[in-house]
């Protein structure tokens, strides 16, 4: 696996969705173009990791961030792409905030909130297995990847979402410094119960109804993040020039915490950097934190910069952050739409590689998402600048599609439209 194990199922999903259906039934006002924008921003990166996922010929092989195996183009396209959950969970925080100023009621809220977070599973263990695999065989690894953790975190908010102001501020933070503390727990300590500890801290394999799954991202720390998120909408009752200073403030601090951290190797995450051979390699092995699951500095050092970010698109015009927020206000329309997007493209690729000879392995989970190698050519895959130059038509192609959509969301309300 491209990072949670070094070969096997291979590009179990990271970075992933977003979540305008949080804010669902709100203009958009300056404030939140700016969220949108940072949104926009990740989702197009978010693509790019799955592009590379479905067709880089190494991507089964060997984790992208493998200092012993990779080299500085591949990691970075996988390294920046480190903000995409992060920046997602964080948002949609935010935008369970803004919702829950305009209704007003917890109970509400509450409602709401496991409403979407079950309609988020039933997706992730549904329409999204589609596109993983381009079939509805029940023999393949089931993946619950982004959708999944999204839908969790939203089902334990409904119940977070009681608590005092002051008490899920400090749950968050306590939960995102302090969770590293059970990085030595390990699963098989439970017994029979050890799938539990999977889902909560420690990612691996559980079994559904005799199937075997793969949790990717854990309850911990990424429901903190959430909350973290829903704290901070506080700032948004704020006039700009403080809430821009206080975001100025949060994201120095956080991007600092994480330098001084990283720098000392003692407590943050789980795998501490060394010195490479080389100038670049040492820089490369200091930012590779750990992502499953994510870490301290790892949350650090991607939301530090995501907070930044959105104090600076304080003062950015509309038609600056206009073009990222076109993805960022639709990016569950968008998540769904450009994983068939990609294993289409693929599709097209290998006939037009292999033939018919395509129809034997292509309807078929590919080897980075767990599928059968064997029924795969062995130099199944495409050079990097081929995955860079399908990311940027894939974008291009969503581009209008997410653009009309958006127009229609704002033009008219059907209750189905919450749900896309």
């Amino acid at each position: 696996m491209t990072d949670y194990t070094a070969t096997s199922h291979a590009g179990h999903y990271r970075a992933a969705a977003g979540l305008r259906d949080v804010m669902a039934g709100q203009t958009v006002t300056g404030r939140q173009l700016g969220i949108d924008a940072l949104r926009g921003l990740v989702m197009i990166l978010m693509a790019l990791d799955h592009v590379r996922d479905f067709i880089h010929h190494d991507a089964a092989v060997f984790s992208p961030t493998d200092l012993g195996r990779t080299y500085p183009q591949l990691f970075v396209t996988r390294w920046v792409t480190h903000f995409c959950l992060p920046v997602f969970m964080f948002c949609a925080g935010i935008g369970i905030s803004f919702w829950h100023r305009k209704k007003g009621s917890r109970v509400a809220l509450a409602r709401y909130l496991l409403t979407r977070g079950a309609w988020f599973i039933f997706l992730e263990l549904t329409i999204m297995q589609l596109a993983y695999n381009l079939n509805v065989s029940s023999k393949y690894l089931i993946l619950l990847l982004i959708l999944w953790i999204f839908g969790i975190c939203m089902l334990a908010m409904a119940l977070l979402v009681f608590l005092p102001f002051r008490v899920l501020l400090i749950f968050s933070i306590a939960t995102i410094c302090l969770h590293n503390l059970l990085d030595r727990v390990n699963s098989a300590t439970f017994g029979s119960a050890e799938w539990l500890w999977k889902m909560f801290h420690q990612p691996g394999l559980i079994s559904i109804a005799g199937h075997p799954a793969l949790v990717t991202y854990t309850i911990v720390p990424w429901v903190a993040v959430m909350t973290a998120g829903f704290c901070f909408g506080q700032l948004y009752t704020l006039n700009s020039a403080v809430r821009r200073k206080l975001k100025i403030m949060i994201g120095l601090a956080a991007t600092s915490a994480f330098l001084v951290l990283r720098f000392a190797n003692h407590y943050g995450d789980p795998a501490p950097w060394s010195a490479q051979k080389t100038t670049l390699l040492t820089i490369l092995s200091f930012v590779n934190c750990t992502k499953y699951p994510g870490s301290l500095d790892f949350l650090l050092m991607t939301l530090g910069p995501a907070i930044l970010f959105l104090a600076f698109c304080d003062r950015w015009t509309r038609s600056t952050v206009n073009r990222l927020a076109v993805f960022g206000r639709v990016p569950l329309f968008y998540f769904i739409l450009h994983f068939f997007l990609i294993h289409g493209l693929l599709v097209l690729m290998s006939f037009l590689r292999y033939g018919g000879a395509a129809l034997v392995f292509i309807f078929n989970p590919t080897p980075s998402m767990g599928g059968p190698g064997a029924l795969f050519p062995a130099n199944f895959g495409y050079n990097l600048w081929v995955v860079y130059a399908a990311w940027i038509g894939i974008v291009m192609a969503l581009f209008p599609l997410c653009r009309w959509y958006g127009m229609m969301k704002s033009k008219r309300r059907a209750w189905w439209m919450d749900y896309l």
